[in-house]
């Protein structure tokens, strides 16, 4: 074979590679709505910018026939680009080859891009698109998911994890994107199980469909599995591309900070207005994030799920920022199970890669209940606090209006190493709501008052009496637990001015191992 054959054999054997499980099966993918591996990497990264690696390698098993059939690839295809110039590693996993089923080889192929990406310190990105682990290939093709699981354990806090679920993703599989950083599915045709519908019946009798056991909706709402739910693949490669701008590329380095045209000074008097006069009337916390951030764009996470707490990431003058609110328009922006979960979660990945949070407060407090007490509220409550008493990224806190009781002290207090704590003049501090104090501090007091006119007038009395020494953030303020009470529509300044003050901030945490974080 001359120069000339080796070449054209290379450029036929790339060419076979790129086809996958062949034209068919390619065919069937898009008829279901579905990108193939390399159409899904082509949109996600820079136009050009991807190397693949072992395109060439294939299965090495000898049992029940498939010794016949080998396709170049094995069923996932991996490799490095690049993000708006920044490198990242990926690998997409193929259904067109045997169903994207995972044997040892294909496990090693994505090894070995998230071994190369934890040794330069880039971001993995995994498109999941599976029908789980290749059967014939039995033990194999379990020690291949455990050696992905280990890495991804290893990785996790190091460099950035982000899964895409587009298409089915069951039993073992599931556990490589729950160790990641951020899941997102496709709307009608990706889904998560552990076990699927047919053992469900089998094991429970429950007769339940696969969109209602695992589908993108389930886990967006109900679950908090996923922390995105996309109308179609497109959407989401493109939400990767936006989710990388805010962070680093690794634990050792700074997240990105970009040219920022929108005046840090920029005053919107419409803040001064925001909070109702009635302190038990709702409102849209989102409105004051629109309003504070950089050209009003923030990327929420976990939209669906806990609505009753708000995370995402925003800019102050080009710098990345997590940002965590109570939602008084869910819940009152109550703290129970779920919230709590999800904002702890939040605030571990933003301190693990040296993003800085502000926390907009506005809390009555813990939700009550039997059902909060045996799911156990204690216990995952714990959990934010514990987050925020960790973290040793610079922490801005504004309290907005209610604060109260534990839940004061869980939402990035002073006591918690909050650096910059802020109050607009609406804020109340307390342990509890007026009534509630009132009812203790003179239950005893009022219960001898018969006339239930005079009754009713002393309760007002004694509930304005304690609304004005506590329904405001002057006490507070007075004992250094606030740094300052400042105009609403200042709050970006105010912001702004925190992050360059606390740039070259060092907070230490005690040497160990590491930490018994309440789970």
């Amino acid at each position: 074979m001359n120069k000339q054959d080796k070449i054209k054999q290379l450029i036929d054997l790339r060419a076979q590679a790129k086809l996958g499980g062949g034209e068919k099966k390619i065919e069937s993918q898009h008829n279901k709505g579905k990108l193939t591996a390399r159409e899904r990497i082509e949109i996600l990264l820079d136009e050009g910018s991807f190397e693949e690696f072992d395109m060439f390698v294939t299965h090495r098993c000898t049992d029940f026939g498939l010794e016949k059939k080998k396709i170049l690839g094995d069923g996932v295809v991996t490799g490095t680009g690049t993000i708006d110039g920044r490198v990242v590693y990926v690998y997409a996993q193929d259904f067109t080859v045997f169903g994207g089923s995972l044997s040892e080889t294909f496990a090693k192929k994505i090894c070995k891009v998230m071994d190369m990406a934890m040794k330069v310190g880039a971001p993995v990105i995994g498109i999941n698109d599976s029908g789980g682990a290749r059967i014939q290939e039995g033990v194999n093709s379990l020690a291949g998911y455990a050696e992905i699981f280990q890495r991804n354990i290893m990785a996790s806090g190091v460099i950035p994890q982000i899964s895409a679920i587009f298409g089915p993703c069951a039993g073992g599989a599931v556990y490589s994107p729950a160790l990641t950083d951020f899941i997102m599915m496709t709307e009608d045709t990706s889904y998560m199980f552990v076990t699927g519908p047919k053992v469900v019946k089998t094991v429970t009798g429950e007769d339940i469909t696969i969109e209602d056991l695992g589908g993108a909706n389930v886990h967006a709402s109900k679950s908090g599995v996923s922390h995105f739910l996309i109308e179609d693949e497109e959407e989401g490669l493109l939400l990767i591309r936006k989710l990388l701008s805010f962070l680093p590329q690794n634990n050792l380095e700074e997240p990105p900070t970009i040219e920022c045209k929108d005046p840090i000074d920029r005053l919107d008097d419409a803040l001064n207005e925001i909070i109702p006069e009635n302190p038990n009337q709702p409102y849209d916390v989102t409105d004051i994030i629109y309003s504070l951030v950089d050209d009003s764009e923030f990327l929420e996470i976990h939209r669906h799920y806990a609505k009753n707490i708000v995370v995402g990431f925003g800019k102050f003058d080009g710098m990345s920022v997590g940002i965590v609110a109570n939602q008084p328009n869910f819940l009152a922006g109550v703290l129970d199970i779920d919230a709590s979960r999800k904002a702890a979660r939040f605030v571990r990945f933003c301190d693990a890669f040296n993003i800085p949070i502000v926390t907009l407060v506005d809390v009555p407090g813990f939700l009550p209940g039997s059902s909060q007490e045996y799911g156990g509220i204690i216990i995952h409550g714990a959990k934010l606090m514990f987050a925020y008493g960790e973290a040793t990224v610079p922490k801005i806190t504004i309290t907005l209006r209610k604060s109260y009781g534990g839940a004061h002290d869980v939402m990035s207090s002073k006591q918690l190493r909050g650096d910059i704590n802020y109050a607009w003049p609406s804020a109340e501090i307390a342990v509890m709501g007026s009534r509630g104090a009132v009812e203790i501090l003179y239950g005893r007091e009022l219960a001898e008052i018969e006339d239930p006119e005079e009754k009713a007038k002393a309760v007002a009395e004694k509930e304005n009496e304690y609304s004005e020494k506590f329904a405001n953030p002057y006490q507070a303020a007075n004992l250094g637990y606030i740094d300052d009470v400042i105009e609403p529509r200042n709050s970006r300044f105010r912001i702004i001015r925190a992050l360059e003050m606390l740039q070259t901030k060092k907070d230490i945490n005690p040497p160990k191992k590491h930490s018994n974080i309440p789970l």
